[in-house]
């Protein structure tokens, strides 16, 4: 089913704004929306189709977005010249959109090549992981990791690859606190990842983030697929990287011997993401996600949504889906957290939508929320989980992660995500060892543009070409083959070895 294409597109009823679906002039007429450009407009942003006087509220997806900053004619671009932010009280009311999912039939249940670990954990990549638990042993790790190339792997064709976890953090920092636990828990979240067949965790000897602590925190004994050294004890960095070369080869065979086999959709964690996004994210790529979300939900699966600033703003509709009164308080006791945490360094919550984000139509932080939330889909919202939290729960779950895209996969990731999918309508190059990532583009312009890094291009629902829910059918299609060990674009490009970024909070000592 296709429509005919318009030059804009109301979004709602109430709406005194449409969105331009493709570039406007000065003087053109838009007949849909009976005015007549008073400017250009770009594509993705916004056109008033009434007069707006300053004070007044803005609305697009039938909710506030700002307000006037001066009066604003039938016809205007409304933008950063002409509208700002509005703090307003929201109505919380818990539950009252709550839909219980509707499950599909054993018989309508469909299925993914999956690698089922000895503990029942399924995985969708079969990797071996060289994780450094401070930026003191992260040279080490990589120099571990970078000794198996393709030609060094070409005996043991089931292992996707040795990947380093790197990162800038592991000392300089509290002992104790936010910091220290936020770190360690990523990193025990990572090494459990089912999507690694073994790790060899690096560490340097005196650092705050001791390899004893984490691997403590992991509950887990050393063994053939779990190694631990220090390079210090190892006496220093070559016999560390022998050392660390030396325990990759030994597990190679082993994990090697993983075949994959069909597993039904309910072992899909679907991590959630958008980054550089447009005016148009929130019509066509994200709601098409939500749409994918509901699906892997139905079948019985776990969809997890992030960015805790990106849903600012738009959370009193989560609000009203969550399944129990304390989720939503949960949710609100992360926003207010954010509302401090903010406020105690010195800036506020709509400081959110970049350049990019504004040059591609979105003003303020309450309009991009409302457009991201749209990944969520329509079920209803059973748990709230701190950052990098192991995530149990089976349905849409959401996890309290910033906005910037690696640490806010790194979270996701760490609780279980084995696929993710990432919108965009600017255009983000990313990708996941050990989790590939699904781009999803928001417009055809940037899909041909940059064909070569995304894998769907749901601007041919502005095209006219699909619809939004059969556009949410190709992803979950995709989904489904990503997950059965199809490469997507950013795995073909290599990216993910330098994509690893725990969120770093606290003082650095």
């Amino acid at each position: 089913m296709t429509r005919s294409k318009t030059l804009t597109i109301r979004l709602n009823d109430s709406d005194n704004v449409v969105v331009a679906v493709v570039a406007l002039e000065t003087g053109q007429k838009i007949p849909e929306a009976n005015v007549t450009c008073q400017n250009n407009i770009p594509e993705g942003h916004k056109v008033a189709t009434e007069t707006i006087k300053k004070g007044d509220t803005i609305r697009k997806y039938g909710q506030i977005i700002g307000i006037a900053s001066r009066d604003i004619k039938p016809g205007e671009h409304i933008h950063t010249q002409n509208m700002e932010m509005l703090d307003y009280e929201r109505n919380y009311i818990f539950g009252t959109e709550a839909r219980p999912a509707v499950f599909v039939s054993e018989e309508e249940q469909v299925f993914f090549q999956g690698i089922v670990r000895a503990d029942g954990q399924v995985a969708t990549r079969n990797y071996i992981g060289v994780i450094a638990t401070a930026n003191c042993s992260s040279s080490v790790a990589r120099f571990i990791a970078d000794a198996f190339d393709k030609e060094t792997l070409g005996g043991f064709p089931n292992v996707d690859g040795v990947v380093s976890v790197v990162h800038g953090s592991g000392c300089g920092l509290a002992d104790y606190g936010e910091g220290i636990e936020f770190l360690q828990r990523t990193l025990t979240g990572w090494a459990h990842h089912p999507n690694f067949a073994g790790i060899v965790m690096v560490g340097l000897g005196c650092e705050i983030n001791q390899v004893a602590d984490v691997a403590g925190k992991m509950d887990l004994t050393p063994d053939m697929m779990f190694r631990t050294l220090d390079i210090q004890t190892s006496g220093g960095t070559k016999r560390s990287i022998h050392a660390g070369v030396e325990a990759v080869r030994e597990m190679l065979p082993e994990a090697n011997r993983v075949e994959r086999r069909p597993v039904p959709a309910s072992h899909l964690v679907l991590g959630l993401e958008c980054g550089g996004s447009d005016g148009l994210s929130g019509i066509t790529a994200n709601p098409a996600l939500g749409v994918a979300s509901d699906l892997i939900v139905q079948h019985g699966g776990t969809v997890i949504l992030s960015e805790t600033p990106e849903i600012y703003g738009a959370e009193q509709l989560l609000i009203q889906r969550v399944e129990r009164e304390e989720v939503g308080q949960k949710l609100l006791e992360r926003i207010r957290w954010w509302e401090e945490y903010t406020r105690r360094n010195g800036i506020e919550l709509n400081n959110n939508p970049s350049p990019g984000n504004k040059a591609g139509g979105l003003t303020t932080i309450l309009e991009k929320s409302l457009g991201a939330v749209a990944k969520s889909g329509s079920t209803r919202l059973v748990e709230v989980y701190q950052f990098a939290e192991a995530v149990t729960s089976k349905g849409l779950v959401f996890m309290d992660t910033p906005a910037y895209d690696p640490v806010s996969v790194a979270g996701m990731v760490a609780g279980g995500a084995n696929m993710i999918c990432f919108t965009t309508g600017r255009g983000s190059v990313y990708g996941s060892k050990p989790v590939p990532t699904l781009k999803l583009a928001s417009n055809s312009r940037i899909f041909h543009m940059m064909e070569e890094d995304m894998d769907i291009n749901c601007g041919l629902i502005i095209d006219g070409e699909l619809t939004v829910d059969e556009t949410g059918k190709i992803i979950f299609e995709k989904i489904l083959d990503t997950a059965s060990g199809k490469r997507t674009k950013s795995e073909v490009l290599g990216f993910g070895d330098n994509e690893f970024v725990p969120w770093h909070i606290g003082a650095m000592l």
